[in-house]
């Protein structure tokens, strides 16, 4: 599966999201569904998809759906979020 298939997956599963509304400007703490318990959520799901073990400064700052892409890409630089 894309990369970003993959991530929009996991946003949407650990947010109890609809596809579509992951999107880059999706924000913590903008969204309701997006608190701290969906949040940590969310961590694992993309640590299990991704094969990565994020640092503690990662999770902190993984604030929206685009600084997830820019955090998931410092791990695997092969990533490809296009489309």
């Amino acid at each position: 599966m894309p990369a970003q298939q993959t991530l929009i997956e996991a946003f949407a599963v650990a947010l109890e999201i609809e596809p579509q509304e992951v999107v880059d400007s999706l924000t913590y703490s903008e969204h309701p569904k997006w608190d701290s318990t969906a949040h940590m959520i969310l961590v694992a799901q993309l640590e299990a998809d991704f094969d990565v073990m994020f640092e503690i400064d990662d999770i902190i700052d993984m604030s929206s759906v685009k600084k997830a892409k820019e955090i998931l890409t410092k791990y695997q630089p092969s990533l490809s979020f296009d489309g």
